[in-house]
């Protein structure tokens, strides 16, 4: 069972970066320069990878394919503390994994660094209120619409942040393996990372504070 959610997790980021990698690449070749149309094709192929992967392996693993929300699971005791390490490393295993796979669909080098710097205050607070959005809709979200729910919200934060919310550590781990519309420098990943984390603290801490909603 343990090695069924660990693979699930594995495959699930493995998947959601083949996605997000591939569909970068794919936008950047076919929007003739233009930025907007390559991210909206970006977005678009994420929101609906997203979806169908948290349905699919949501009742397995959990779908989380994200240290962050990992590891607050684990604080609010739905996912055991001796099981996060092994969430952890195989999310960034099957980020890796993710982008050499596509990488090697579109006849790039199976392993490159990205030169696609992504880095300044705007963009770490960027990631601070991406992440922090994304643990709000993943802890509050009702069940049965948790995958929908996530998708439309990282969707949207596509565009309205100003780092084109990774908003996980997993993500930008992965994504510094491609060097395309998607990438992101290996020097700016620690920044990122850290934001991710701030981010993710401050969404739970908020969650808190709201509390649960009266039934009226």
């Amino acid at each position: 069972m343990i090695r069924q959610r660990l693979f699930a997790e594995f495959l699930a980021t493995s998947l959601l970066l083949v996605t997000v990698v591939g569909s970068g690449i794919m936008a950047e070749r076919l929007a003739g320069g233009n930025d907007a149309v390559a991210l909206m094709a970006n977005t678009l192929a994420t929101v609906g990878g997203l979806y169908i992967l948290i349905e699919l392996f949501r009742p397995v693993s959990g779908a989380h394919m994200n240290p962050a929300v990992s590891t607050v699971m684990a604080m609010r005791g739905e996912l055991s503390w001796p099981l996060l390490p092994g969430y952890i490393v195989v999310q960034l295993l099957g980020a890796a994994c993710g982008a050499w796979l596509a990488n090697a669909m579109f006849d790039l080098p199976l392993l490159e660094f990205s030169t696609k710097a992504r880095t300044g205050l705007g963009q770490w607070l960027g990631e601070i209120v991406a992440t922090a959005g994304l643990l709000l809709v993943v802890l509050r979200a009702p069940s049965s619409r948790v995958a929908a729910m996530v998708a439309a919200y990282i969707g949207a934060a596509y565009w309205f942040t100003s780092s084109t919310s990774f908003a996980n550590p997993a993500a930008s781990f992965g994504r510094m393996f491609s060097d395309s519309f998607a990438g992101i420098a290996p020097d700016d990943v620690p920044a990122f990372i850290a934001a991710q984390i701030l981010g993710a603290t401050l969404g739970a801490a908020i969650n808190k504070l709201v509390g649960t909603a009266d039934r009226v």
